[in-house]
Formats: C-alpha cells, sequence, structure tokens
C-alpha cells in the first residue's frame, strides 16, 4: 500500500503530499449525501466505493450565501509523513459560522502548525447549516416523508463516529481524540457533551466562546420552522413535498430573512441552533452542566475580553444596542436588567452595549458551563485578552474569534496585516501560549504547567496576553451582577 492510500471502512482514500512533511487527506465522506430522500433526514452510511478515491480537494460547503450544494458531509485529514511509534493524538475542529455560514476549507483552519508542532492528528469536518441542518421541521413530518431533528448536530455526531472507526488507519488514536471549536463550533461542543449518542467519541473537548445557552426547546423551535415556511410563501399543507423538492437557495434565503428578524424580535436567541428534542437531545446543556451530567471529559472553555464589539461592525446578529438589549431584558426582573447594565460603565455607549451583548452571549454561559462541570471532570477556564494595536485602534480589541489567529498560528500575509501597527511579538508570544496548552491538553489530558484546574470557589482563569497570568475571578462583580438572568428557551 502506498504511504498515500489509506483504506477506510467504505473503501480507500487517496491522499496528497502537502509541503515536504505532511499528507492530506481532503472531502472524504463520512455520511451519504444528504439529498432528495435523504435530505432533513438523520445521516445515512456512505455507499462503499471500489478502488481508490481521490481525496485531493476539499468537499463543498454546506448551503449557505455563495453556494448551495447539499452534497456537503465531508471531512479532512491531516497527518505526519513520518512514521510514529505509537498511534498519535486526533483532534476534530468544528467550525463556526453562526451555524449558518463557514466550512472547513477555510485557510485558517489549515491545522498544519498544529500538526507541526504537537506531532497529532488532525481532522476537520462540514456538516449541515441553516435551515437545512438547524431548523426542526418535524411537525411536518408525514407517514410517507418524515423529517428528523437535529440534523447538524447528528451530523457532528456522524462524523466523530468515522474517527472513532477509521482515524486508526491514519496513524491517529481513538481513544485519544480531542473536539475543538470556535462560536457555533463551541456550542457544538458543549452540546455534544450532553448529547447521549456522543458518549465515548472523544476524551476531551475545548471549546472556545461558545454560546452554550444556544438550545431551544421543541415550541420555540416549531415557531421558527412555521415562520420560515411562512417566508418562504409555502401553505403548510404543502410543506411536506416543498422541504423535499424546493431548491436548496430558497432554504437559504428564507433563512436568512429569518435569522436578520430574528435578531430584532426575539434579541438573544438565534434560530438555527440545536433543539431540545426529548431524545437525540433530551435536555438542555445548560441544566445538564448544572447538574454535573455531561459527560465526564476534561474542558477547557473560554472566552475573549471583548467578545460583542466585532458584531455590530459585521455581523449584527447580537443584543448590542440599546432597543434590542431591552427587549432581551423584557422577560426578567427589573433588577436583574438594573444590576446588569449598571456592571457596564458607559452604557448605552456603542462600547459599553456591544461588551454586554457579547457577554451575554458568551462569557456568561460558559461560567454556568464551566462551574456545573468542575463537579464531574477536570475544568479549565481562560480569557483572551490579546488585542495588537490595530484591533485597539479600531476599537474591537480581543473581539470575538480573534484566539483563532494564536490557535492555528497565523502566518504571512494576513499576520503582517494585523500586526501593522504593531504586536508582531506579542502574537508570536499568544500564539506559543495557546499552543503549548492546547497541545499538551490533547495529549496528556491537562493544559502545560502553570494553568490550574477551575472551581467555584477560586474561579481561577488563565489570563492569555502577550504576558499571560492566572487570575481568580476575574471581572467578579460583573459575573455576580448576572445572578438571575434567564436565558430564552
Amino acid at each position: 500500500m502506498s504511504a498515500l492510500e489509506v483504506h477506510t471502512d467504505a473503501g480507500a482514500v487517496g491522499g496528497r503530499r502537502i509541503d515536504d512533511d505532511l499528507t492530506a487527506w481532503r472531502g472524504i465522506p463520512y455520511a451519504a449525501p444528504p439529498v432528495g430522500p435523504l435530505r432533513l433526514r438523520a445521516p445515512q452510511p456512505v455507499e462503499p466505493w471500489s478502488g481508490v478515491r481521490r481525496a485531493f480537494h476539499f468537499g463543498s460547503p454546506a448551503p449557505q450565501g455563495g453556494g448551495t450544494d447539499e452534497d456537503c458531509l465531508t471531512l479532512n485529514v491531516l497527518a505526519p509523513r513520518s512514521a510514529s511509534g505509537s498511534p498519535r493524538p486526533v483532534m476534530v475542529f468544528i467550525h463556526g459560522g453562526a451555524y449558518s455560514g463557514g466550512s472547513s476549507s477555510s485557510s485558517l483552519y489549515s491545522g498544519r502548525s498544529l500538526v507541526r508542532r504537537g506531532d497529532i492528528v488532525y481532522v476537520s469536518i462540514n456538516y449541515r447549516l441553516g435551515s437545512l441542518g438547524y431548523l426542526d421541521f418535524t411537525q411536518f413530518s408525514t407517514p410517507e416523508r418524515p423529517f428528523d431533528s437535529n440534523l447538524g448536530l447528528r451530523d457532528q455526531v456522524a462524523a466523530l463516529e468515522w474517527v472513532q472507526r477509521n482515524i486508526a488507519e491514519f496513524g491517529g488514536d481513538p481513544d485519544n481524540v480531542t473536539v475543538f471549536g470556535e462560536s457555533a463550533g463551541a456550542n457544538a461542543v458543549t452540546t455534544l457533551m450532553t448529547t447521549p449518542a456522543a458518549k465515548g467519541l472523544f476524551a476531551r473537548a475545548i471549546a472556545e466562546s461558545p454560546p452554550v445557552a444556544s438550545a431551544y426547546h421543541p415550541e420555540r423551535a416549531a415557531r421558527w420552522s412555521r415562520e420560515f415556511l411562512e417566508i418562504a410563501g409555502v401553505p403548510p399543507a404543502e410543506a411536506a413535498t416543498w422541504l423535499e423538492t424546493a431548491d436548496p437557495a430558497d432554504f437559504v434565503e428564507a433563512g436568512t430573512t429569518l435569522a436578520h428578524r430574528g435578531a430584532d424580535e426575539e434579541p438573544g436567541t438565534r434560530a438555527f441552533a440545536p433543539v431540545v428534542d426529548g431524545f437525540f437531545l433530551p435536555t438542555h446543556p445548560l441544566d445538564c452542566f448544572a447538574s454535573g451530567s455531561g459527560h465526564p471529559v476534561p474542558l477547557i472553555i473560554g472566552t475573549n475580553r471583548h467578545e460583542g464589539r466585532v458584531f455590530p461592525r459585521f455581523l449584527n446578529i447580537l443584543p448590542t444596542d440599546p432597543t434590542r438589549i431591552d427587549k432581551m431584558f423584557s422577560h426578567v426582573d427589573a433588577s436583574v436588567k438594573e444590576r446588569a447594565i449598571a456592571a457596564y460603565p458607559g452604557y448605552p455607549g456603542r462600547r459599553a452595549a456591544a461588551d454586554l451583548g457579547g457577554d451575554v452571549t458568551f462569557w456568561e454561559p460558559s461560567v454556568l458551563c464551566a462551574q456545573g462541570h468542575t463537579t464531574v471532570a477536570p475544568t479549565y477556564s481562560y480569557r483572551y485578552d490579546f488585542a495588537p494595536r490595530l484591533l485597539r485602534v479600531l476599537g474591537l480589541g480581543a473581539t470575538h474569534a480573534t484566539e483563532m489567529y494564536a490557535v492555528f498560528g497565523l502566518t504571512g500575509p494576513w499576520a503582517r496585516l494585523l500586526t501593522a501597527l504593531g504586536g508582531r511579538r506579542g502574537l508570536r508570544a499568544v500564539t506559543d501560549t495557546v499552543q503549548s496548552h492546547w497541545l499538551h491538553f490533547a495529549r496528556h489530558g491537562t493544559p502545560a504547567p502553570g494553568w490550574p484546574r477551575y472551581s467555584p470557589e477560586r474561579r481561577e482563569t488563565l489570563i492569555i496576553d502577550d504576558t499571560s497570568r492566572v487570575e481568580n475571578d476575574p471581572l467578579g462583580e460583573r459575573r455576580r451582577a448576572w445572578l438571575g438572568y434567564e436565558h430564552r428557551r
């Protein structure tokens, strides 16, 4: 067998040498194309093939703005070319994008730096997005045409099952799998930690800026799917036929309208999210973590210092202005609202409002997740504070997703642009810090020395900056100000 040819349970795949030290296999199907009668159904097994399938190119992204190919259930593997005396740790990355965009083919997610530095096997996946992956159409099922819930989540489970069955052929250790993700991908991580079907599929988890609270009960999810069909102009009696036969571009268009409408009408919620359907996802993740019933795997979890500041400028979907924030607080006691707003000096100024919206979406639920999970497994908390001068000048600071530059080791023109006004040495320092901890965690189940476990009593948190440090309960007064806030479900 060629060093680039690997046998999976569905057939042989041929990889491609990239650079001198790495081999990549791209666009490997982990489930059957979800098209025709398989649209809006749970992922099904791949039909085996004969011969060697060329795995040279990334698979198609899930339907979204700019692309509508539903044949998207593929993954990619990157591994060192050199032989290893023992199976290598595996890191499986789930991309973000508000469950409505993104793809594993992004150059930022290449994984080269992690594989080289950590001597690991890296896997990245595509999964169904938007209305084709995260709306619940089960109420429109008929005996002839059923629909399933939690399709994107089921896809992620199917990809992790593929890893368990096949990754040893690529030199990876199926007993040492770390699942990690950012934003919606981190929500996927925390949700998988509470999904029964995902039990035993990974040994550790890293959640970067997870909106942990973004999962909804069936009644709300059912209303969103009805609103979606109203936007698309589909009568309920014709729903099953339309859902099976409509062009995927129509799903994208109506879903985009639904998401934008929800950002104003129900701020703090997101229609594209997992559904607490009672069987595949039996319990809301926040409740699961609060009761200490998540999968007992070690967890790294954290957020960035100014999560919300990027959203009003580039992706205006969060409650980051006073009008949306007032609506967001309309279902809670007025004293909770008053206390929370007082924790953001300068409110209703633009930056303070953006910080509030980012915190309630990412930071506050991450704190709840971390403190609950400490009862069942080692938990490690971080806050990413590093911001090169360009981001500070723009008023963004360490905003949402900027830690990804350190995780994946940003280099080349984008790194030079990011540090054009200074901060190149700092970026190298935080990259070294983050990668050292992430890779040590993936290999050993603990971060590198110097990062203590999180505890509800002390709330030890690694502050990641050009000079990193550990603080106990950073922004403790602000954390306490959110006590009593109930997320809409």
